[in-house]
């Protein structure tokens, strides 16, 4: 840190879908809160995750990537981005280094205009490409929009994660700390479990379902050393629940056992997870059903 006042603030990265939000958010908390897939549009929680150093506390939010919605739960996601951005202390926009600017990207740095945050540009995935092609990115980016600083990172390999860190909390506001020490993210528990075992479904589906899932924990209870979680995946139609089922139940018995694996890393304890895939007919365009599952 560059002063020796306490600042502390909201931040949240945006972008469009797979600009390595989720990762960048990831590797900063240094731990997994936000779950990253290689499908779009798989956030859908604001899920805070809080760094504390000893004259700042940076306070993470991760939101759905903005974009041009078909559903009633789309319009709800974007409604849910600009009120956090309109919210937030900094914007940090992601660009992904190995694609060129695009329509997607002139999109979002048009919408940041009339917020009162400051804006960084975070060129990410710089570990896949080579020099001259960044610089040529950097360029690019510059000319999108009067970003306060552009700072180019790799959270796969960790390189100039800190010095991100180091730039979006000198842009923080000078404030009392907001959370407690030991606090690493106020989302619910269940929330965050709920994500993993979602972001298990999501790998290796096919393309049309990932919009479809969503999960609701409906029980967890401890018993003896061992956590029981009881949970529904909830999909569209009879023909996605065959897809996530599998033949002969093999592929839920495999999002059990990824999902297992992870929530007992999150809670450090012993598991017992129980998987039901229900239908709920259009869930995303049923306002009773959208609460019901939490959006």
């Amino acid at each position: 840190m560059l002063d020796d006042v306490y600042r502390a603030g909201f931040v949240c990265f945006v972008g469009r879908p797979n600009a390595g939000k989720s990762t960048l958010t990831n590797a900063i908390i240094g731990q997994k809160i936000a779950i990253t897939s290689s499908k779009p549009q798989t956030t859908r929680h604001v899920i805070r995750g809080i760094v504390h150093r000893d004259n700042a506390q940076l306070v993470l939010v991760d939101t759905p990537g903005l974009h041009r919605p078909r559903t009633l739960l789309g319009e709800r996601l974007n409604d849910l981005v600009r009120e956090v951005w309109s919210e937030t202390d900094v914007i940090g926009v992601c660009f992904p280094a190995d694609e060129p600017v695009g329509r997607g990207d002139r999109f979002i740095s048009s919408e940041l205009a009339e917020l009162k945050a400051t804006v960084i540009a975070v060129v990410t995935k710089v570990d896949l490409v080579d020099p001259a092609t960044l610089t040529k990115h950097l360029l690019a980016v510059s000319e999108l929009y009067d970003f306060a600083e552009i700072v180019p990172v790799s959270a796969v390999s960790g390189h100039q994660v800190q010095t991100l860190v180091d730039v979006l909390i000198n842009h923080l506001p000078e404030s009392p700390q907001l959370y407690p020490d030991d606090m690493l993210t106020d989302e619910p528990e269940q929330v965050l479990i709920a994500e993993l075992i979602r972001e298990a479904a999501l790998e290796g589906v096919r393309d049309e379902l990932p919009h479809s899932i969503a999960v609701l924990v409906e029980e967890m209870m401890v018993e003896g050393n061992v956590t029981k979680i009881y949970a529904d995946l909830y999909v569209e139609r009879d023909s996605q629940k065959s897809i996530v089922i599998g033949t002969r139940g093999v592929r839920l018995k495999d999002v059990g056992t990824r999902a297992r694996a992870e929530i007992e890393q999150l809670i450090g304890a012993r598991v017992y997870l129980d998987l039901h895939v229900r239908v709920a007919k259009e869930w995303q365009r049923d306002p009773r059903q959208l609460r019901k599952l939490g959006f």
